[in-house]
């Protein structure tokens, strides 16, 4: 396991149809799966980021995070894997992952980058029935850039967990992104972002492009 306590980083793609089609990609008809290195994980707790500022644009992506506690097996009560959720952004070079897209290629160069995946404090986890309650919500130099709700999720918790389970395997140490909802876009070198969930803060960070 990794300094972070984080074995495995899924991500989930396109999981909010707006933001599908903000990007001019197709709503996707089963969950869009990609993994980060666990290396990509920094904190969000009022430090300063440092990202590829010669790479193209780096877009931020504010999601929902859970953090698996107990080993996926089949029939299980997908409610009782997860132990923990977090808000964290899934930042991605927009450019690159285009380029990426057009070849056919791996999206590893645009969103498994050192940094690339800022995560806020770890809160209890509430249930999916709460969880779908809340809004979430991207402060960009305090100004609204995003906010979300896991009830506009195309494939909720449940889905995920058994999909990714089942296809990949989840087991204690994992964490998931849950998809991002519509708003994204490129960040400046100072930016100041903070993540809010039901209206209280979680998670915040400047950013320094280098």
């Amino acid at each position: 396991m990794s300094a972070n306590g984080i074995r495995n980083i899924y991500c989930i793609g396109r999981n909010y149809r707006l933001h599908a089609l903000e990007l001019g990609n197709e709503v996707a008809e089963k969950p869009l799966v990609f993994t980060k290195p666990s290396h990509a994980v920094v904190p969000m707790n009022g430090n300063v980021v440092e990202l590829p500022g010669n790479a193209g644009e780096v877009h931020f992506e504010l999601e929902i995070v859970l953090r698996i506690g107990r080993a996926y097996e089949p029939g299980i009560d997908t409610e009782q894997c997860i132990d923990g959720m977090a808000l964290g952004l899934d930042l991605t070079l927009r450019d690159v992952q285009s380029k990426l897209k057009a070849k056919g290629l791996p999206w590893l160069a645009a969103k498994g980058f050192k940094g690339s995946a800022p995560l806020g404090e770890w809160l209890p986890y509430p249930g999916a029935a709460a969880l779908a309650e809340y809004e979430f919500v991207l402060l960009r130099n305090g100004e609204e850039a995003q906010r979300g709700q896991a009830s506009d999720m195309l494939f909720h918790v449940s889905e995920l967990i058994r999909y990714v389970g089942e296809h990949y395997g989840l087991g204690a140490g994992d964490i998931l992104y849950t998809g991002t909802p519509a708003g994204v876009a490129a960040l400046r070198d100072g930016d100041q972002l903070q993540a809010l969930w039901a209206g209280n803060k979680v998670g915040s960070c400047s950013v320094k492009l280098i």
